[in-house]
């Protein structure tokens, strides 16, 4: 199964566009992890010709709030659809589970002992002041991390939190026994 997990920075942020949609939003740079190649990679708007072929022949897309964020704010540059792929969105697996929604730094470093390297709102800045390559490291760590976070639940079927309410560490359980089943994609292709 060829797994693409990803993560999206971008340009500007919900208060520049006056509304809460992702779509409206414009890209600075996408990073992904290919389990088939086992490499990162990372592409700015210029170079998405070089990452729509790789997403096209990916039997599962992994991010974290992907199906909410990146998907649409992707699928505004795509000639296809990309949601016919099967997604895998760790977040959207721990709201099923537990009814909330974590941020991805409490995950990762109460599960891995390792959080995010920044945050969204500084890779924006980075943008505005040319600082590409911040950008760039900030976004395939976040891949880096959510690749570890995907890859400790499927082998452990739970992740960890801190509860911000009594600050003890707790489990969240889940069922990844359908995580990596295959499913048929027939993606939109592009040719490039």
């Amino acid at each position: 199964m060829r797994k693409i997990t990803f993560d999206i920075e971008t340009k500007n942020t919900f208060e520049d566009i006056g509304e809460n949609t992702p779509a409206l939003l414009d890209i600075s740079i996408v990073c992904i992890h290919d389990s088939k190649t086992n490499t990162y990679d990372s592409f700015l708007e210029d170079d998405f010709d070089r990452l729509w072929p790789i997403l096209e022949k990916a039997d599962m897309l992994i991010g974290y709030n992907s199906d909410h964020f990146d998907i649409p704010l992707l699928n505004k540059h795509y000639a296809g659809d990309l949601t016919i792929i099967k997604s895998l969105d760790i977040l959207k697996e721990i709201k099923n589970s537990t009814g909330r929604r974590f941020k991805l730094d409490n995950v990762a470093q109460t599960t891995l002992g390792e959080g995010k390297s920044g945050n969204g709102l500084e890779a924006i800045t980075w943008w505005k002041n040319g600082e590409i390559e911040k950008i760039r490291k900030y976004c395939l760590d976040d891949v880096r991390i959510t690749k570890g976070v995907y890859d400790f639940a499927l082998k452990n079927n739970y992740l960890k939190y801190k509860d911000k309410d009594d600050a003890k560490i707790k489990k969240i359980l889940l069922d990844t026994s359908d995580w990596e089943k295959k499913e048929d994609n027939s993606a939109t292709h592009t040719l490039f």
